[in-house]
């Protein structure tokens, strides 16, 4: 890493400090010269300044030029007096005022000679820097990022996909869902987002809390790579999970993904099979989060796609068929993320759902195939009010308070429908078969 102490102790430059000479450990990045009033929208962060002062002419003319390098993140300004008549003082106070680092160049000094130096100490720097971080590559992710912060002289983080924060040297200033969405989006943001290398299907992300240079930029990408082989060669064991545990059943639709999505949804947690578009897995804690992190996940992905279906606590296999049923609940569903807990879903649903949709309308037609067709007939709306005895527990008063007739014209509805069924609509047995059969004809996710 490069700082400007570092180049003061460059031989042959002979800068000498004139203000900030407690600031002299800023990183330096590149370097930049300009001869402008105001070069803000030219400068990034972390650059030295190189300046003949030619823009100077009268007091106050130091404002806005140093006052654009603050904002900019500038490491320093190394300046020569301006017309070999020393540095301003108007110069040296708008240095100390806004934090800058000033250094005076000798008068005899070419700044061409000034240039080729300081690009020589980084080229070696970064070079030397590159190789501190490669000795580090067989250490955890921690490590990892401990070393490449220290020689970037930026905080750095790893973020999963679901937002997730894997590791990092400082608290994240911002969430990291707001990250990742921010990446996804292609939208600008305070911090450099650079992708993690590797084959996994649900990435990681590099966070750095900066703009970068192009040296700086260049051991991001070999961090990433670096982060890419620690992730790769880390093996997660699965748990041991007796007894009673929680299946998960995780398709992603148009693509093959569903292995390494529901593995990274549930460290720990054991695979039971894979199918390339569908995997199942037991868990003893199903998180909360789960939604909202595939969501956040969802366009980092190939999938069109991801539904989840999650059973109750039971034995595995009694666990699976549950979870599977859930899946095909949210497969009903609309939208791009689709999570159906089972225990949030009556058990007739569930069975429902687990059904074909052929066979869902061949058990429609065959129970309640004269009365649509009645309806049909005569313009009636029978099935609406057998739907609402049903639903009211069979109550005919409720029912008749509910449709907001009077509770002899239901029980006439009642049993005009029970005879175009041929079923008895007072009898449990019966009233199940139609609901059953009302059900199957609810739209996905009704």
């Amino acid at each position: 890493m490069t700082t400007v102490k570092t180049l003061l102790g460059l031989p042959g430059l002979r800068l000498r400090p004139r203000a900030g000479a407690e600031l002299l450990d800023r990183t330096v990045t590149r370097i930049y010269v300009t001869e402008l009033p105001d070069p803000g929208r030219y400068l990034s962060a972390g650059e030295l300044v190189l300046s003949g002062l030619l823009w100077w002419r009268e007091p106050g003319d130091a404002e806005p030029f140093v006052a654009a390098l603050a904002r900019s993140g500038a490491a320093a300004l190394a300046a020569s007096g301006a017309d070999s008549g020393g540095i301003p003082d108007d110069v040296v106070s708008a240095c100390a005022r806004h934090r800058i680092p000033l250094l005076e160049v000798p008068a005899d000094l070419s700044f061409s000679v000034i240039t080729e130096q300081v690009v020589l100490a980084l080229a070696a720097a970064s070079d030397s820097a590159r190789k501190r971080l490669l000795a580090a590559a067989e250490a955890p992710v921690e490590t990892l990022l401990e070393r490449a912060s220290a020689e970037l002289g930026l905080p750095c983080w790893v973020l999963s996909a679901f937002g997730r924060v894997v590791a990092g040297t400082t608290p994240l200033p911002m969430p990291a869902v707001e990250v990742v969405r921010r990446h996804a989006g292609r939208e600008p943001g305070p911090l450099t987002v650079v992708p993690v290398e590797g084959r996994h299907a649900v990435p990681w992300l590099i966070a750095l809390g900066g703009p970068l240079s192009t040296a700086q930029a260049e051991l991001a990408e070999e961090l990433a790579g670096l982060v890419g082989v620690t992730r790769a060669r880390a093996t997660q064991p699965e748990a041991e999970l007796p007894g009673e545990v929680r299946v998960v059943a995780l398709r992603t639709e148009g693509s093959d993904e569903s292995r390494d999505v529901l593995r990274e949804l549930l460290p720990g947690g054991t695979l039971i099979e894979s199918t390339g578009d569908t995997s199942y897995a037991a868990t003893g804690r199903w998180p909360d989060s789960a939604t909202g992190e595939l969501s956040t996940a969802e366009p980092l992905l190939r999938a069109n796609r991801i539904l989840c279906g999650v059973s109750d606590p039971a034995p595995r296999a009694e666990g699976r068929e549950i979870a599977r049923y859930a899946l095909e609940a949210a497969a009903r569903r609309a939208g791009r993320v689709a999570v159906v807990e089972a225990g949030d879903v009556a058990a007739h649903r569930l069975l429902l759902a687990g059904a074909p949709d052929g066979l869902r309308a061949a058990l429609r037609r065959r129970v309640l195939g004269p009365l649509l067709a009645y309806d049909a007939e005569q313009h009636t709306d029978l099935v609406r009010t057998v739907r609402v005895f049903l639903e009211c527990s069979g109550s005919p008063t409720r029912a008749a308070k509910a449709l907001h007739v009077h509770v002899n014209t239901l029980r006439y509805r009642i049993g005009r429908a029970g005879e175009l069924l041929g079923a008895d609509l007072t009898e449990f047995t019966d009233q199940l078969d139609v609901y059953l059969a009302l059900r199957a004809g609810d739209q996905p996710g009704g």
